[in-house]
C-alpha cells in the first residue's frame, strides 16, 4: 500500500521523518516547491545498503551510522515526483515537489466546521419525522448542508484516494471516499430527478470519521509529549562558582568543568560528579526507583534528580543534549517512530483488504439489486454501508500507538527501548545470560568475614592499607571507616612483592597479605578449619599477623548486587533459562551463581570467546543478554536481544536493543514484563481493529437484515470511529497497567 505523506511546515521549513529499516517509512513524501526542506532519516537497520543516503539530483550523498539520526537539507525547485535511495540504490523512495499550497485548515477546524454545518441536518431530521418541515425543504436543506462538508471535510480524503488511485493502489481513505462520493453524487441525480435523497448519510460519516481522528490526534499528542515533558524538569538555572563566588547564571550557560553548588531541596542542573558534600538524592524521576540514593565525594549526580538533605559541590561533566536525561528522550522519541516487524504484515493485509473490501461492497449493490430485487436506493445504501464499516482505519494505529505508549511508560520506570524490534524478539527468549562482574554483582570486593579479634585486626590492617589504591585495601580500609575505627601512626613501611604489606604499629611487627607471605609461621587447627570453609566459598583470604603469629583472618568477595537473588528467582518464574558468562574462574563463578539461584556457569572465558558462547546457546533458541562493560560489547551485539546496565560503559549501551538507567537487576525483570505487555496490547489492538470489519460487514452487507438487524451508513462511520477511538484507549490503558 503506498501513501503519500506530507512535510509538516515549522517556522518556514518544510520537515519530516523517515525511518530506514526493511524500506524507508514513509517511502513517498510531499514537498513544497521553494521551501527549505530538513528530512530527518533514522537508521534502524545494519544493512550495509542503508549506510548513505543519496538524492542524486540533489547531487546529496551523506554518510548514516546504524541508530544514528542524519538530517538532508535542501530547496526542492523541481516540480515533479524525484528519487531518493540508500547509496547502493537498490532501496528506494520518492518524492514529489508541487507548487505552494496556501495553508490549509488544521483537523480541528474541518471538525467544527463540519460539526457547525451537521447542526442543521440534524434539525431537518428531526422536523421531518415530526412533520414540521416539509419534504421538499428537507431535499434541498440537506443538500445545502451537505456540499460544505463535502469539500471541507471530504476534501483531503478525496485527494489522498485519488493519489493513491493513480499510482494503482488504494489505501484506507480510498474506502471513506468511494462510500461518500457515492452517496453524495446519488443524492445529487436524485434531488433532479424526483428520487429520494440521502445527503446526510455522507455528511454524518464525515462527521464521526473526523470525531474519530481528532479524538486520535489528541491522544498521539498526549502521548508524545508526556516523554518530552521529561524536559520540563530541568533546573533553569544553576549556582556556578565564578571569582572565588558562587553566581546564579542561566542552564544554558553551565559549561563542562563548572563547579556547581546545589543546597537541600534544590534540583541537580547538569550530570557530574561530587566533589564536595554528603547527601541523599531523589533519582526517581530519571531511573524509576523510588528511595533515594546517598551521594558522596567521587560519586555521580544525574541532571533534574532532587538533592534532598545536605548542600553538595559537584563538577559538570555532561551538559545540554549530553546529559542523562536529554538522551533518554531522543532514546525514546527515536523508538516511538520505529517499526515492529508485525506493523509490516498489517501493512501488507490493509493493502490487500481495501481492494476486496471494494469488491464485495460492488458485490453487495449486484446481490440485492440483481439477485434479491432490491430497489437501486437500498442496494446502494447497503454496498455503501460495506464500504464505510470496513475501513481498518484502527489497523493503522494498533502498532504504533502501543509503541509510543508503551515506550514512554517504560522510559519513566528506567527501561530504555532502542526499537520495536525489541518487543517482538524478546517475547521469543528462551535464555537469559548475565555477565558476572557490575551486572551481577558489585564489581568491587567487600570484606565478608573476619576472623579473630575484629577490633584489633582491622584496626591494624586498615592502619598498613590506608595510602594503598588496591581494591583489597580499599575493601579493609572502607570497613573499618564503617566500623568507626581509627587509623593508626605505621612505621617502616614495606610493600612485599607478591605477598602483601608489612610495618611497625605501636611497637609491633605487622603483616598483612596473602599465603606466600607467612614463611613458616604456624597455622592454628582453628584458623586452618577456617580457611578451608573460606576458600571453599571461593572467597579470597587475607592473613594478618603480629610479631610473627596470626592472629587474624580476612575474607574477601565480589558480593552479589541487592536484589540479584530475587530477579532471578522472577525471571525463572517467567520460564527463563539463566546463564553467567565470565572470565573468572569456576569455584568463584559458581560460588557466585549458587547464592543468587543461577542454573549454568561458562567461566574462564575471554572477551573474544563470548560471542562464540552465544553463538553456541543461540541454538537451542532465542538467547538474551546482559552485560555493562567494553568487554560485553560482542556479545551485546551476537544475542538476540542485548540489555546494557545503565552505568556501563558507552560502547556497550551502544551495542545493546535495551538500556536499563538504573543498576538494579529488579529492572531486567520490568524490561522483560513491560515488552511483553506492550506486545500483548499490539495483538489486543489488532483483534479490536478487526472485530468491528468481521462482525459489521455481515451486518452492513444485509445478511440478518431478515431478522429487522441492519446498519445504515451513517452508523457504519459511526462504528469506524469508534474502531479507532477502541484501539487508542487500549493503548493508552498501558500506562495504568501493574507491572511488579
Amino acid at each position: 500500500m503506498t501513501e503519500i505523506v506530507k512535510a509538516s511546515l515549522e517556522n518556514g521549513v518544510q520537515k519530516i521523518r523517515i525511518t530506514a529499516d526493511k524500506g524507508y517509512h514513509p517511502a513517498h513524501i510531499q514537498l513544497q516547491k521553494g521551501i527549505p526542506a530538513e528530512i530527518t532519516f533514522h537508521r534502524i537497520t545494519p544493512s550495509n545498503c542503508y549506510k548513505e543516503i543519496l538524492f542524486e539530483e540533489e547531487d546529496i550523498l551523506e554518510p548514516i551510522g546504524v541508530d544514528e539520526e542524519k538530517t538532508i537539507r535542501f530547496t526542492p525547485q523541481e516540480l515533479g515526483e524525484h528519487e531518493f535511495s540508500c547509496g547502493m540504490e537498490m532501496q528506494k523512495g520518492s518524492y514529489t515537489v508541487v507548487e505552494k499550497t496556501r495553508k490549509s485548515l488544521s483537523l480541528l477546524q474541518r471538525f467544527w466546521i463540519t460539526s457547525i454545518f451537521t447542526v442543521p441536518l440534524v434539525i431537518i431530521m428531526i422536523g421531518m419525522s415530526t412533520g414540521g418541515i416539509s419534504h421538499q425543504v428537507m431535499r434541498w436543506g440537506t443538500f445545502l448542508a451537505t456540499t460544505p462538508i463535502m469539500l471541507v471535510a471530504g476534501g483531503p480524503y478525496i485527494q489522498s484516494a485519488w493519489a493513491s488511485f493513480k499510482k494503482h493502489n488504494a489505501n484506507m481513505d480510498s474506502l471513506v471516499a468511494l462510500g461518500t462520493l457515492v452517496a453524495y453524487f446519488y443524492s445529487l441525480v436524485a434531488l433532479f430527478a424526483g428520487l429520494p435523497v440521502y445527503f446526510e448519510s455522507a455528511a454524518f460519516i464525515f462527521f464521526f470519521v473526523l470525531l474519530g481522528a481528532v479524538f486520535e490526534e489528541k491522544m498521539r499528542k498526549n502521548t508524545s509529549q508526556a516523554v518530552e515533558k521529561l524536559l520540563d524538569l530541568q533546573a533553569k538555572t544553576a549556582e556556578v562558582l565564578r571569582d572565588d563566588s558562587y553566581v546564579q547564571i542561566p542552564l544554558e550557560q553551565v559549561k563542562v568543568g563548572d563547579l556547581i553548588r546545589v543546597r537541600p531541596g534544590e534540583k541537580i542542573a547538569v550530570d557530574g560528579v561530587v566533589v564536595e558534600g554528603v547527601s541523599s538524592i531523589d533519582e526517581s524521576m530519571v531511573t524509576g526507583e523510588s528511595l533515594p540514593v546517598d551521594k558522596t565525594v567521587g560519586d555521580t549526580v544525574i541532571g533534574s534528580t532532587i538533592n534532598n538533605n545536605g548542600t553538595l559541590v559537584f563538577r559538570a561533566e555532561k551538559v545540554g543534549s549530553e546529559t542523562v536525561l536529554a538522551q533518554i528522550v531522543d532514546f525514546v522519541k527515536k523508538a516511538q517512530t520505529s517499526r515492529a516487524p508485525i506493523q509490516d504484515l498489517t501493512d501488507k493485509i490493509s493493502g490487500i483488504f481495501v481492494p476486496a473490501v471494494v469488491i464485495l461492497a460492488i458485490l453487495t449493490f449486484w446481490v440485492w439489486f440483481v439477485l434479491l430485487e432490491a430497489s437501486f436506493v437500498t442496494s446502494l445504501l447497503y454496498g455503501v454501508a460495506v464500504l464505510i464499516i470496513a475501513c481498518p482505519c484502527a489497523l493503522g494505529l494498533a502498532t504504533p500507538t502501543a509503541l509510543m505508549v508503551g515506550t514512554g511508560r517504560s522510559a519513566k520506570m528506567g527501561v530504555l527501548l532502542k526499537n520495536g524490534t525489541v518487543l517482538q524478539e524478546i517475547q521469543k527468549v528462551k535464555t537469559l545470560v548475565f555477565d558476572k562482574t557490575g551486572t551481577l554483582t558489585e564489581g568491587k570486593p567487600v570484606v565478608t568475614d573476619i576472623i579473630g579479634d575484629e577490633v584489633e585486626v582491622l584496626g591494624l590492617a586498615a592502619s598498613l592499607e590506608e595510602a594503598s589504591q588496591h581494591p583489597l585495601a580499599e575493601a579493609i580500609v572502607k570497613r573499618a571507616s564503617e566500623t568507626g575505627l581509627e587509623i593508626q601512626t605505621v612505621e617502616n613501611f614495606q610493600a612485599l612483592h607478591g605477598k602483601g604489606v608489612s610495618g611497625q604499629i605501636n611497637g609491633k611487627q605487622v603483616l598483612l597479605g596473602n599465603a606466600k607471605m607467612l614463611d613458616g609461621m604456624d597455622i592454628s587447627s582453628n584458623y586452618q578449619e577456617k580457611l578451608e570453609e573460606l576458600e571453599k566459598e571461593a572467597k579470597t583470604v587475607v592473613f594478618l599477623a603480629i610479631d610473627n603469629e596470626i592472629k587474624g583472618l580476612f575474607a574477601l568477595q565480589d558480593i552479589p548486587k541487592e536484589n540479584a537473588k530475587l530477579a532471578i528467582s522472577q525471571l525463572k518464574k517467567r520460564g527463563l533459562k539463566t546463564v553467567m558468562l565470565t572470565g573468572d574462574n569456576a569455584g568463584v563463578a559458581r560460588a557466585i551463581a549458587d547464592k543468587i539461584g543461577i542454573e549454568e556457569v561458562i567461566a574462564g572465558v575471554l572477551p573474544e570467546e563470548k560471542a562464540h558462547e552465544i553463538h553456541k546457546l543461540q541454538q537451542a533458541g532465542k538467547v538474551a543478554f546482559v552485560g555493562d562493560g567494553i568487554n560485553d560489547a560482542p556479545a551485546l551485539s551476537v544475542a538476540d536481544v542485548g540489555i546494557a546496565m545503565g552505568a556501563g560503559t558507552d560502547i556497550a549501551i551502544e551495542s545493546a536493543d535495551l538500556v536499563l538507567t538504573t543498576n538494579n537487576l529488579l529492572g531486567v525483570v520490568r524490561a522483560f514484563d513491560m515488552s511483553k505487555k506492550t506486545f500483548n496490547r499490539i495483538l489486543l489492538n489488532l483483534f479490536w481493529a478487526f472485530i468491528y470489519n468481521v462482525a459489521g460487514i455481515p451486518i452492513a452487507a444485509g445478511v440478518f437484515s431478515g431478522v429487522g438487524l441492519v446498519l445504515n451508513p451513517e452508523l457504519a462511520g459511526l462504528a469506524m470511529a469508534f474502531s479507532s477511538v477502541s484501539v487508542l484507549i487500549s493503548s493508552l490503558m498501558l500506562n495504568v497497567t501493574k507491572i511488579d
